[in-house]
């Protein structure tokens, strides 16, 4: 069963479910837009992504990011995709993350995108 995220009840009172492409979707996102040390019992889950908003803008800070989010998604997601490319922007207060993967299951390669204004 993959449970449906944000976690809600669907209309016949249960845990809503997800489908495979849309729960893979909502565990990139879970993982993007997490702190680490957000978790209780795994510290080390997320990407420090949202850090990037309030730091200065530098093509180093840049691709640290990118790598950073990169690697938290392989971390995490690595046995569900293949990562081919990872693009994160920040313009004024709001950050866009683009992924292209390949879902291992069924070999589609897909892309996503993650907008979040702070």
């Amino acid at each position: 069963m993959n449970i449906d995220y944000p976690y809600h009840f669907d209309n016949r009172g249960r845990t809503a479910e997800a489908q495979h492409d849309d729960h893979i979707r909502n565990l990139m996102e879970q993982v993007l837009f997490t702190m680490p040390g957000e978790r209780v019992n795994r510290p080390t889950f997320g990407s420090g992504l949202m850090q990037l908003v309030f730091a200065p803008h530098s093509d180093t800070l840049a691709a640290a990011t990118q790598l950073s989010v990169r690697s938290s998604l392989q971390q995490w997601l690595g046995n569900l995709v293949q990562l081919e490319a990872v693009n994160v922007e920040s313009e004024d207060a709001t950050l866009r993350v683009t992924v292209q993967y390949i879902v291992r299951r069924s070999q589609e390669r897909r892309v996503q995108q993650f907008t979040r204004a702070v």
